[in-house]
């Protein structure tokens, strides 16, 4: 996974303009990966919800697809990786595959729920060490730096993300841990996206979701538009999110929000200039789309109904099934 928009890039297209076999079978292994998550989820995990639940319940494949994109970044990109590997850690190489596997295994684990349950806590324990171990000197070496900030939000936020599954995951099997989890991953989450949202207003110009060095191609309509409605929206439910009795439906709208730029902006952009790279247009979707799974993975730790229940997700009120 990128730590910002700094590293070099090798094409991805073939001399004569096509799309090179590498990035056709990455957008393939992709595509068949969401497709596959979206069956299962519908058919089988969330079979007997209905729609809301079930849409509720895809946050654990809009999460878990992408990190198989950066996992496999750190093969086909392995030299860039390393680079974001603090120097002081011994044989970086290793470790660039060591996390490109972990995250390709989590993405297994998560979609088909085998082992889920120490997925989703270590990745996010590993999201939180990429925060203190990368982002933070990057953070101390340059305050000034809003794409510094913003990868480091990104990181919390997806750290989030796997803890509020794995409070889920835990409200039956380790009750005394859930708890604490589904607070950290709400939190975690929370602030980050109240931080993008309020990026998007002195920076219309870049593409919106998560505040990086993307800028809206010429191609696509209003620019200012989407950036103040998506900043907007990101900074009310980012809000909301922290009021208890509001929270599960302001996280269903940051779901529905990210959902909306995958399908509207950066699918757009992967199909008129595809691209594997690190920040590269598949990249981006991935972002993009990871953010809308940790909205939903926090909006289904949360109770159905409102903070004067006692009850949680664990109680026969959790509104995602886990196998």
């Amino acid at each position: 996974m990128r730590s910002s928009n700094t590293f070099a890039y090798v094409g991805d297209l073939a001399p004569s303009g096509a799309l090179s076999i590498s990035s056709f079978l990455v957008h393939l292994a992709a595509v068949a990966l969401l497709l596959a998550g979206i069956a299962v989820t519908w058919k089988i995990q969330a079979a007997n919800e209905p729609f809301p639940g079930r849409f509720v319940a895809l946050g654990r494949t809009f999460f878990a697809v992408p990190f198989a994109v950066f996992g496999i970044q750190h093969f086909t990109a392995a030299s860039e990786v390393v680079n974001a590997v603090p120097r002081w850690m011994p044989e970086r190489m290793f470790w660039v595959y060591f996390v490109g596997i972990a995250l390709i295994a989590a993405t297994l684990s998560i979609i088909t729920s085998v082992k889920s349950d120490w997925a989703a806590p270590l990745l996010g324990l590993m999201l939180f060490l990429f925060v203190l171990m990368i982002h933070l000197p990057g953070l101390l070496r340059h305050p000034d730096n809003r794409f510094v900030w913003a990868a480091g939000f990104r990181d919390l936020a997806l750290s989030g993300g796997a803890l509020s599954l794995a409070g889920t995951l835990f409200t039956k099997s380790r009750p005394p841990l859930a708890r604490p989890l589904l607070v950290i991953g709400r939190w975690f989450f929370a602030i980050p996206i109240v931080f993008f949202g309020a990026e998007h207003f002195p920076h219309p110009d870049f593409a919106p979701g998560v505040p990086l060095e993307q800028t809206m191609p010429a191609w696509i309509p209003m620019h200012a538009a989407w950036a103040y409605l998506t900043g907007g929206l990101l900074v009310t439910f980012g809000l909301g999110t922290f009021v208890k009795s509001r929270a599960r439906l302001a996280a269903i709208g940051l779901g529905i929000t990210y959902l909306i730029l995958v399908i509207c902006i950066y699918i757009p952009m992967d199909v008129v200039h595809p691209s594997i790279e690190i920040s590269g247009e598949l990249d981006y979707v991935a972002d993009t789309l990871v953010v809308g799974g940790a909205a939903l993975l926090v909006a289904a730790a949360l109770p159905l109904s409102d903070s004067r229940s006692t009850r949680t997700p664990g109680d026969g009120q959790r509104p995602l099934p886990i196998a």
